[in-house]
């Protein structure tokens, strides 16, 4: 472990945090919301903190990290901004106590978007600001984001996009690791252009337009409204909401490949084409189970269905209505959206289409084998043939991932939660999608789950956000010894 390094990378990723904190603070001086001084005192000491860091871990050696030093700088650069992301709700007033700050900071920089704040309409321009940008920021990756500058602290950077997303495909779309960060980056930051822009054409305020922009992108779902999208009750504004859900749930690699020209690389691509089927599906067993008990019109129960599905498939975790009112099956299939997910390469949470597209596909393999025991098969994806190694790794996820689900839901369930609630709770957690059911329905909020409650769902969201993997090898000894 080169913890001198590992430190001045995690000191650098500190200090342009820091320096991001100055665009609430503008915001907060030009509307004079009374948090300039606590913003200005945030952006001062973690900017000063990330800098005297990265002075006194100054090397001359042009050391390459590690896979198991990239993983460090991933999981404790993660740890780390979300600590620093809490000054300003501290400073400010606005969260004093210091575990519903880190809830609220760790839950905008793992885009999960679980609340605490009971009246968010009443918070400063410069806090709501600085809580839609950790989410935006969080979205891509603050450390894929990061990855753009490693060229100037001399070490290279695939060890880190391998920790940041371990998916089972990593799409390389640039030779170099640092060209890929910025492709990709050029591409959230057009497509989050875009959808501000659409947003303020259909009548939301330029203010607005921004933070629910930087919100949507990342998967994020915080609003500046307590109820969400709901407050706006417009078609426009939902369809334009559940097109860019939809982008931000897609791989973004395949964004890029349009741009470049390949418009059909959403219908070619297997992964895609089995996620909008999920989504279509989802969406009409929805409509016409709402139909008829909760909305009297068709047209009404579709548009409510296919937000709601879009929303908590893609793990943004917008609201439009008190899905909680509907029927069972329209809750287990919420439910069951909560685990899926969007797709590997995007800002979405979730286990991701393609693992349980694998998954599948790996276990009709098997049933094959049993009728057919000589024959040679092998799980294939685009017709290519998946190597056994990325079959195991995605068993060994989805073993984990349903296994610390478990943990955690009776850990939630013994300090007093009820089941649906347990079980929602670290669902909507650990799959980063927010609003879950019970007592963190679509129109509550997490203020109510007991202190060690939230520190467990802190955990589970930086589970979620680093796949799993990426946090849980740090608390295997062997990791640890040379």
């Amino acid at each position: 472990m080169q913890f001198r390094i590992i430190t001045r990378f995690i000191a650098t990723l500190i200090f342009f945090l820091g320096i991001s904190m100055a665009v609430p603070l503008l915001v907060s001086f030009i509307y004079e919301d009374g948090t300039t001084r606590a913003l200005f005192f945030s952006m001062l000491i973690t900017s000063f903190v990330g800098l005297i860091l990265f002075i006194c871990t100054k090397t001359k050696d042009n050391t390459n990290l590690t896979h198991r030093d990239g993983v460090s700088v991933v999981t404790f650069g993660w740890i780390m901004a979300g600590l620093f992301g809490t000054l300003p709700y501290i400073f400010s007033g606005v969260i004093p106590d210091f575990t519903n700050a880190y809830f609220e900071s760790i839950s905008g920089f793992t885009t999960t978007g679980a609340s605490i704040l009971t009246d968010i309409e009443r918070l400063p321009k410069g806090i709501l600001l600085w809580r839609s940008q950790t989410q935006w920021l969080g979205g891509m990756g603050i450390i894929v984001l990061s990855i753009a500058i490693l060229p100037f602290l001399g070490v290279g950077g695939m060890q880190l996009y391998r920790a940041e997303i371990p998916s089972p495909v990593v799409d390389k779309l640039k030779p170099r690791i640092s060209e890929t960060a910025k492709t990709l980056w050029k591409v959230y930051l057009l497509v989050t252009v875009l959808e501000i822009v659409l947003l303020f054409a259909g009548g939301m305020s330029i203010f607005d337009s921004i933070c629910h922009a930087f919100c949507t992108m990342p998967t994020g779902g915080f609003s500046t409204k307590n109820n969400s999208i709901a407050y706006f009750n417009s078609a426009y504004f939902d369809g334009v909401f559940i097109l860019f859900m939809l982008l931000a749930g897609i791989n973004f690699s395949l964004h890029y490949k349009m741009i470049k020209g390949d418009v059909g690389i959403f219908g070619r691509d297997p992964e895609c084409r089995v996620f909008l089927l999920l989504l279509a599906m989802a969406t009409l067993i929805v409509t016409f189970n709402t139909y008829g008990s909760v909305y009297d019109s068709l047209l009404r129960a579709f548009r409510a269905a296919a937000f709601q599905v879009s929303s908590i498939l893609t793990t943004t975790g917008f609201v439009t209505a008190d899905y909680e009112k509907w029927p069972s099956l329209s809750k287990q299939i919420l439910l069951g959206c909560m685990f899926l997910g969007g797709m590997a390469g995007s800002t979405g949470g979730g286990m991701k289409t393609m693992r349980i597209m694998l998954l599948i596909r790996h276990g009709y393999q098997e049933i094959f084998r049993i009728i057919h025991p000589h024959a040679i098969t092998t799980v294939k994806l685009g017709g290519k043939p998946v190597p056994p190694d990325i079959l195991s790794s995605i068993w060994g996820f989805f073993i984990l991932y349903i296994g610390l689900f478990i943990l955690a839901s009776l850990i939630m369930a013994s300090l007093g939660l009820d089941m649906i609630s347990a079980l929602a709770s670290v669902a909507a957690s650990i799959g980063n999608v927010g609003p879950g059911l019970g007592i963190v329905g679509p129109v509550k909020n997490y203020l109510l789950i007991p202190v060690f409650g939230k520190w467990v769902l802190i955990f589970c969201m930086l589970l979620g956000r680093l796949e799993i993997y990426t946090v849980i090898v740090l608390l295997v000894p062997e990791f640890w010894r040379k």
